[in-house]
């Protein structure tokens, strides 16, 4: 089965839930490395899960809020937030309180159809693992 095929048979899970029985059978042997270039790279590098994670579980967070929930810096919390608004998975809202400015970040609906394609695949890695 080539990669194309890998691809398909991923994207083919359920949104929603674990990957259907069907689309795990459909996952061989060695997918583990096969199917490594299919994860969404935007996604997948470890603070942009880190924001995508925490946005898919609350409706929304201020900046201040993910920065102190990922315990990162204002500088890396910012570059990794605007690759994610560049993909259109995540959108800021900024606005004041008094003279405070408060940016305020959201899962878009694009970025919650990449996430669950994100876990699909995580979950189609981690059943061909066990199989082994």
């Amino acid at each position: 089965m080539g990669r194309a095929a890998i691809a398909r048979s991923l994207d083919a899970a359920p949104a929603k839930g674990r990957p259907s029985k069907t689309a795990k059978q459909a996952v061989p042997q060695d997918t583990v490395e096969a199917t490594l270039p299919n994860l969404d790279r935007i996604i997948h590098e470890h603070m942009r899960l880190g924001i995508v994670s925490a946005l898919a579980v609350n409706d929304s967070l201020t900046f201040n809020e993910l920065k102190k929930l990922l315990q990162t810096s204002d500088g890396n919390l910012s570059v990794h937030a605007r690759r994610l608004e560049e993909a259109e998975y995540v959108v800021c809202n900024k606005s004041f309180e008094g003279r405070m400015p408060k940016s305020e970040y959201r899962l878009t609906s694009a970025g919650r159809k990449a996430f669950e394609r994100y876990l699909n695949h995580m979950e189609a890695l981690i059943q061909a693992a066990r199989e082994r």
